[in-house]
């Protein structure tokens, strides 16, 4: 078997691209049928262009001594690329890598020599690689489990047709899920479980809502369930147990509150009952069952193992891919029918695209960061925003709008652990905000753009039933953390001074 199949043709000329096929034949036959010369030709115009203008302007003497300028420019400019990426069709991954590029060669220049540059570099490199190693292992362990059909563990135990029940428990398997596994993931699985339980509806398009509410919720408070989270925790910004403990109930609260709202719609209260359930036909791949508590345990795992080995957590979460590769090769050996279910398959499968447009992202940041942009930044926000609740709801508020990635990791840069030392009040805040404020949009979060792929979902859509819930829910949400965090520290001022208890 050489590792991929054909596709099957379709009465109407299409073409379904099975688990293994190649995409590229795919890409193809649809490059073909929407050629256009003319708008083509046009976007060539404007690449070369750019490439002829960023050419000359690095020859140019200014560069070097207007080396912030010139980065903030190219960053403006490449973002525009990434949130504009459907009206253009460039893919933002591409766009990812040409403005990191782009922006070391600035810093290059600007630096006081190359060596320094490279230094900086080399160091942001380091870093990068700890989080894209981790995200690599990480999709391919869930990848891995989602061939064995091991989720079904958790689907099938869904079984209420009343639909406001359903609304519930959807949001609430969708959050411990999210937890666990990340939130785009979880997304998939989750919207694919709801075609098969619910007819096309409205209510089927509400019920997605809330898997992408409940998916950004259930990502913050844990440290693997999220990349901008993921991102904290590897720096060091927070630690498991106490964001575990100090994101818990506000995340909870930011899906419950919009679930009780959701549940009083006419789409809920209006839905039918009768639902198709088709789950029968999707049979668990053998020693699924194995296969799932092993790559659970795995992800589980990695914040133990930092724990007790001093380890980064990518370490971790490699070991967790190299026992379940071991596991998978062991249990189909010789069974040349299950190529699909092992590693070498799953590596072809996974989001590679996703991991390449973190890896600019985050190389992009590290520039500026190196440059001192990020500091002056931060500077500036501290002269007009003095108060750190105002910052990290801002970002949160500000992330559904644009990528939650790069505003962590630029956030990352613009402070540092001696501004906010860790599991500060301003870190906590920044992961809660990061990860759940990408719902108030349905473009603001991976989740969101993968539901509204998957069902189809106008923006506008998302914005008049859902954007008033999720912004209710995260609002909730801060008060609720800073309420709880003012509590906690009154109870530790005032215990001291009570008689009976200071003895």
């Amino acid at each position: 078997m050489d590792g991929r199949m054909d596709g099957k043709d379709l009465e109407d000329g299409s073409r379904i691209c099975d688990p293994l096929c190649s995409v590229d034949d795919l890409s193809s036959q649809e490059f073909e049928a929407n050629y256009q010369p003319k708008t083509d030709l046009l976007k060539a115009i404007v690449i070369l262009a750019s490439a002829f203008a960023g050419a000359v302007a690095i020859n140019h003497s200014w560069v070097a001594a207007n080396q912030d300028i010139a980065m903030a420019l190219v960053f403006s400019i490449g973002y525009a690329g990434i949130i504009f990426e459907e009206s253009l069709a460039f893919n933002k991954s591409g766009v990812a890598l040409l403005m990191a590029v782009s922006l070391w060669v600035i810093r290059s220049i600007g630096a006081p020599s190359t060596d320094i540059a490279v230094t900086e570099l080399t160091r942001s490199s380091a870093e990068v690689s700890e989080i894209v190693f981790f995200l690599l292992g990480a999709m391919t362990v869930v990848e891995i489990v989602d061939a064995h059909q091991g989720f079904k563990l958790v689907t099938d135990n869904i079984t209420t047709r009343n639909p406001r029940v359903l609304l519930w428990v959807v949001g609430f398997v969708t959050f411990i899920l999210s937890s666990i596994l990340d939130n785009l993931t979880t997304t998939i699985i989750m919207v694919s479980l709801l075609r098969k339980l619910v007819p096309p509806s409205e209510y089927r398009k509400l019920l997605g809502a809330v898997v992408v509410i409940a998916a950004n919720a259930g990502g913050a408070w844990t440290p693997i369930g999220d990349v901008t989270t993921t991102m904290l925790w590897i720096h060091g910004q927070i630690s498991t147990l106490q964001t575990m403990k100090g994101l818990f109930i506000p995340c909870v609260l930011s899906l419950a509150v919009p679930l009780a709202l959701m549940s009083l719609t006419s789409e809920v209260n209006g839905a039918d009952r009768k639902s198709a359930n088709v789950l029968a036909s999707d049979q668990m791949a053998p020693r699924g069952q194995l296969v799932f508590f092993v790559g659970v345990g795995a992800l589980v795992f990695v914040p133990v193992f930092k724990a007790v080995t001093g380890l980064p957590p990518y370490m971790g979460m490699l070991l967790g891919l190299g026992v379940l590769w071991i596991l998978t090769d062991a249990i189909h050996y010789g069974n040349s029918g299950r190529q699909s279910l092992k590693v070498p398959q799953a590596l072809s499968r996974i989001d590679s695209q996703g991991i390449l447009f973190f890896l600019g992202i985050l190389l992009s940041v590290g520039s500026l960061e190196a440059a001192g942009v990020l500091r002056e930044l931060a500077n500036y926000l501290d002269a007009h925003f003095p108060n750190i609740e105002l910052i990290a709801s801002a970002i949160g508020v500000v992330s559904a709008i644009i990528d939650n990635v790069p505003l962590v990791a630029a956030t990352m840069g613009m402070y540092d652990l001696t501004s906010f030392p860790r599991d500060s009040e301003f870190w906590q805040l920044v992961a809660f905000c990061a990860g759940t404020g990408g719902s108030m949009l349905i473009i603001g979060s991976a989740a969101g753009v993968a539901y509204m792929g998957m069902e189809k979902v106008d923006f506008f859509w998302y914005l008049r039933k859902v954007s008033g819930f999720a912004l209710i829910g995260y609002t909730t949400g801060i008060l609720t953390y800073l309420a709880v965090r003012n509590l906690h520290s009154s109870l530790l001022t005032s215990l001291p001074h009570i008689p009976f208890l200071s003895s």
